[in-house]
């Protein structure tokens, strides 16, 4: 039997699931045979189509196509595939009259080709080989790795982006981090920090939009004594604190132009030159950015540097926002309902099946920052083991939803109105009753329904409403 390779010593391949794709039912019983006899799991569908629509389900980490296909053929599946999922490789198979039609999907992105009839050696070599370069899958077996444990994610969007950033994080290209506000930059950096070869050396943290321009570069060079009227002594910059790490430049689209020069410089010369100092010191710094902003927008109307700009994007991952990922929403309220239920030591359950609905629907201009906020508040002020509608509510700031039936309607009003005459009327029941017309034998009556005491509402006994008694004024 055909052993898969292997990288790093870790056999890849025997878990890994294949998608093959050929309108000729022997063949595809063939193909399917010997690649499982080879460990893999195989998908085998008859079409362009069919194999698009497994494309999500199934979660394939290489797809194996003949290139003659009805309908779609194989070369437009490729595009296809390549538009969804950019990192999934993509083997072809051809006859010798499609070759020219296989070479230049070569140059446009396809894996390999082998002609038909294939060697079942090179077969096998050439997945192996496509296996060990393309980004690995996210499957139950990893699910629970280390290096992405605060990333709380179920959608196949996020799955994407965290084989990508996987498969990023083994190299020392800068990345550029693009997403709304509270969609989880800084945690994907830090992933991508623990996954690298960098992990036990610092990851440092610098949000350059909140720091004043004056003090940015101080703060990111560092300086020596001297250099200005506070500069009692030397300090190391962040560059020099995150040496032999990874360095986060959060929401650099606000960097001032005047730092994006110096920027640049250091990213050039991989040297910092603290402010005041006449020499540099080289670095050894891996560099990620983030923004919320249209950098090319930014570009075009010369508020940041087109050269900066390419230094930091050498390879750009965009993250998804939290409306764009509904299915995690859950399963996030969850885990930070866990998570705060014992940082406040309260015994909560979880949200009950309207309130979770609610979060589900609701709008998050905020992304996932402000879903756990969000989930804070309703902690904080549970009082109840399942977290109820009105309070998610109350949390979003929505509207209740809640319709009373006209009994209830009533029974509410009535009791409100009570309450605010015994208020006004210093609880003279007397006073009361004339303020509404009725009489007081009727009024009691009243009182007594709704369970309310008339001498808790006196100026000497502070109002709480009880259950009412006999005595009368």
């Amino acid at each position: 039997m055909a052993t898969p390779p292997s990288i790093n010593n870790r056999r890849l391949a025997p878990a890994a699931r294949l998608l093959v794709v050929d309108d000729d039912a022997d063949m595809l019983r063939l193909l399917s045979l010997r690649l499982k006899a080879a460990g893999y799991e195989v998908i085998a569908v008859g079409s362009a189509e069919a194999a698009l629509a497994q494309l999500d389900t199934a979660r394939p980490q290489l797809v194996l196509s003949d290139v003659r296909l009805p309908g779609r053929d194989g070369l437009a599946l490729f595009d296809e595939v390549r538009a969804r999922h950019p990192s999934l490789p993509v083997i072809l198979l051809t006859a010798h009259g499609t070759i020219p039609d296989a070479v230049e999907a070569t140059s446009r992105g396809v894996f390999t080709y082998l002609t038909k009839p294939y060697d079942g050696k090179d077969l096998l070599e050439k997945i192996g080989q496509a296996l060990a370069l393309s980004a690995p899958v996210a499957t139950h077996a990893h699910a629970n790795e280390d290096w992405r444990s605060e990333i709380v994610s179920r959608s196949n969007r996020m799955t994407d982006l965290l084989a990508e950033a996987y498969m990023v994080a083994q190299s020392d290209a800068s990345v550029l981090l693009l997403g709304d506000s509270g969609a989880g930059k800084e945690l994907l950096a830090r992933a991508i920090h623990r996954a690298s070869p960098r992990a036990n050396r610092p990851f440092v943290a610098v949000n350059c939009g909140a720091i004043p321009e004056a003090l940015l570069e101080s703060e990111l060079f560092g300086h020596v004594k001297g250099a200005f009227t506070d500069a009692v002594s030397n300090h190391k910059g962040l560059f020099q604190a995150a040496e032999g790490g990874t360095l986060l430049l959060d929401e650099i689209g606000d960097m001032p132009p005047a730092l994006q020069v110096k920027l640049l410089r250091v990213l050039q010369e991989r040297a910092v030159r603290p402010v005041g100092a006449s020499q540099a010191t080289a670095i050894d710094v891996r560099i990620i950015s983030a923004t919320h902003r249209d950098l090319e927008a930014a570009m075009a109307t010369a508020q940041f540097r087109e050269d900066l700009y390419y230094r930091l994007n050498v390879v750009t991952l965009a993250l998804p926002t939290l409306g764009e990922r509904r299915e995690d929403i859950a399963l996030l309220a969850n885990y930070f309902l866990d998570k705060l239920s014992r940082k406040y030591d309260k015994r909560l359950s979880g949200f009950a099946p309207e309130a979770l609905k609610a979060l589900t629907m609701a709008t998050w201009p905020g992304n996932v920052r402000q879903l756990y906020n969000v989930v804070e508040q309703v902690c904080a002020l549970s009082t109840t083991p399942l977290v109820p509608l009105t309070l998610v509510q109350r949390a979003l700031r929505t509207p209740s939803t809640q319709v009373l039936s006209f009994a209830e309607a009533r029974q509410r009003f009535e009791r409100e109105y009570l309450v605010g005459l015994l208020k006004m009327t210093d609880g003279n029941v007397a006073d009361a009753a004339g303020l509404a017309q009725r009489n007081r034998t009727e009024f009691y009556r009243l009182l007594q329904k709704h369970e309310l005491t008339p001498g808790h509402f006196k100026n000497d006994t502070p109002g709480v409403d009880g259950v009412a008694d006999e005595r009368h004024d």
